[in-house]
């Protein structure tokens, strides 16, 4: 099956799901509403949401994701855990014949991601890497309005959050979130998924730390030239030393600029500024599972591929290596 022309699938899917947090209590929802499947099984890192979350949906709560993976009466894993483990549970998944839905990133490791994607085709079976940041108000504001800009020059976005105090879970975790970049993987992904291919980046970081481990801060900088030619600046951070929080793409072109601050869309033009419908980002992660069910049922096609998501993964992983060694790299 892969990502490309499915057979019809004939029966109810069968689900279990990995995780506990945000995402996977949406994904619950989402499978709960939709008669075309029914939710199995829930491994988590902590008994006690495993358990609370297994029986607001009437799902068993199995001990490990390893035990989950290997169930028979599962068709498809939704991974929705720790950026570390992403890999090795699509890995395990796939090797018991499921179908995988896995939250970004694919891996932390470039490699690995290569691996997973050529393991799916083997398989036949589908591999979808969400990005559901292409489904919300923002990208679409983006695509709808760009042929008003002109030949474009320079994009700059930037997503910055305060958290005083820094919470000292996974997402601040060195190891278990991944580099800030590959981490959010989203932020990269929304400009390449418009403007194309990468010629070559530059990369800065900084932490702030009191132990190994964990960080109460991070700030990420990073500038890529797209083939185009076109000058991107993507700025991370969170943590306790931000002090203002910040969501916002800007994209000037040689006929006007287009500015998303939080909630509000300007477009600027030499005649005239306007404010621009920004949609919503409400349901994202519901109508994604829709979109993969009906993949899956009707072979309508998906929004985003694998190897986009894994084009994404490998600049992201010259933006650490940049960032590791001062060069810039060149793709």
């Amino acid at each position: 099956m892969y990502n490309t022309e499915p057979p019809l699938v004939d029966k109810t899917i069968e689900v279990g799901l990995v995780g506990t947090g945000y995402a996977a209590k949406l994904r619950a929802e989402a499978f709960n509403q939709d008669s075309r499947t029914n939710l199995v099984a829930i491994a988590g890192n902590t008994p006690e949401k495993t358990a609370a979350l297994a029986q607001a949906y009437q799902m068993e709560a199995i001990n490990s994701w390893q035990q989950l993976v290997e169930r028979e009466d599962i068709d498809l894993v939704v991974i929705s855990t720790i950026n570390l483990d992403h890999g090795k549970i699509t890995r395990a998944a796939l090797d018991n014949d499921k179908h995988v839905i896995v939250e970004y990133p694919l891996s932390v490791d470039v490699k690995e991601a290569e691996e997973l994607i050529a393991l799916a085709k083997a398989k036949n079976k589908l591999l979808h890497v969400e990005h559901i940041e292409l489904l919300g108000g923002w990208h679409q504001t983006l695509k709808q309005n760009l042929d008003q800009l002109g030949n474009l020059f320079y994009v700059r976005l930037s997503t910055i959050k305060p958290e005083h105090p820094a919470p000292r879970k996974w997402t601040y975790h060195h190891e278990q979130f991944g580099f800030p970049l590959i981490g959010a993987l989203s932020r990269l992904h929304r400009l390449i998924d418009v403007f194309g291919e990468v010629f070559s980046v530059n990369c800065h970081q900084r932490y702030w730390e009191t132990e190994t481990d964990y960080y109460q801060t991070c700030l990420c900088t990073a500038q890529l030239c797209f083939q185009s030619g076109l000058l991107a600046q993507v700025i991370y951070g969170k943590g306790e030393s931000i002090w203002q929080s910040e969501r916002k793409l800007e994209i000037h072109g040689e006929n006007g600029g287009l500015v998303l601050d939080g909630n509000t869309g300007v477009l600027v033009q030499p005649e005239k500024t306007k404010l621009i419908d920004m949609g919503h980002r409400r349901g994202l992660f519901a109508k994604d599972t829709n979109m993969v069910l009906d993949h899956l049922f009707y072979g309508k096609p998906l929004y985003v591929t694998p190897e986009a998501s894994l084009y994404t993964l490998k600049v992201a992983d010259a933006a650490r290596r940049a960032a590791e060694t001062g060069l810039t790299i060149f793709l």
